[in-house]
C-alpha cells in the first residue's frame, strides 16, 4: 500500500505504480489459477472436491482502487467459470468473502479500526471446513459466499465464541 514512503493505495489508477497491477494479478489471480489447476487434477480422479478462492466485495463495488477491484472481480469470474467446467466431475468451486480478518497487519492498525465485527484467521478456516463436510456443497458451486453467513447456515462460531455479522454489499 506504500511506495517510497508514501501511501499510494487510494490513488487513482493512473497514479498507481504498475508493479501493483502485476503483483495483484500474479500473486492473487494467477496464484488462484495455478493452485486450482493442481487441485483439480488431483480431485478429478476422485470425482469429488472443493476449491475455495478468497475474494472480497471489491469485485462488486469500488473499494480503495481500481486495481484491487479488477483482481477480485477476475477471481470471482475465474471461480464461476471453473465451477461450470468442474461441476460435471463432482467438484465444487466457490469464492469466499471474509470480513475484517484480525491478521498481523490489521492488528498493527487496531487503534484506527473498529474490530467489533472482525474475524479471527481461523474463522475462515472453519467456513472452509464446514463447506467441505457439506454433502450438498455442489449446490453452492460457482457462487460467492460470505464466511459469516456460512457460520449462520452451518452453525459454527469464531474461536472466541463470537458470531460475526455477515457483511453485505451495502456494509462495505
Amino acid at each position: 500500500m506504500v511506495e517510497g514512503g508514501k501511501f499510494t493505495w487510494s490513488q487513482p489508477f493512473w497514479l498507481q505504480p504498475r508493479w501493483r497491477w502485476d503483483a495483484m494479478m500474479t500473486v492473487g489471480v494467477r496464484g488462484a489459477f495455478v493452485a486450482a489447476q493442481f487441485a483439480a487434477r488431483a480431485m478429478i480422479a476422485a470425482h469429488s472436491g472443493l476449491i475455495v478462492n478468497i475474494s472480497f466485495w471489491a469485485a462488486q463495488k469500488y473499494l480503495g482502487n481500481a486495481l484491487y477491484g479488477c483482481a477480485k472481480a477476475t477471481t470471482d469470474k475465474l471461480t464461476a467459470d471453473m465451477a461450470h467446467e468442474l461441476a460435471p466431475l463432482g467438484i465444487s468451486v466457490v469464492s469466499l468473502y471474509p470480513g475484517l480478518v484480525r491478521t498481523e497487519a490489521v492488528m498493527s492498525a487496531a487503534d484506527f479500526l473498529d474490530l467489533t465485527n472482525s474475524e479471527s484467521p481461523e474463522f475462515i478456516g472453519r467456513a472452509v471446513a464446514a463447506l467441505l463436510r457439506d454433502p450438498q456443497k455442489l449446490s453452492r458451486s460457482g457462487k460467492v459466499l460470505v464466511a459469516a453467513q456460512l457460520a449462520l447456515d452451518y452453525g459454527f462460531m469464531d474461536i472466541d465464541g463470537r458470531q460475526p455479522r455477515p457483511l453485505r454489499l451495502t456494509d462495505v
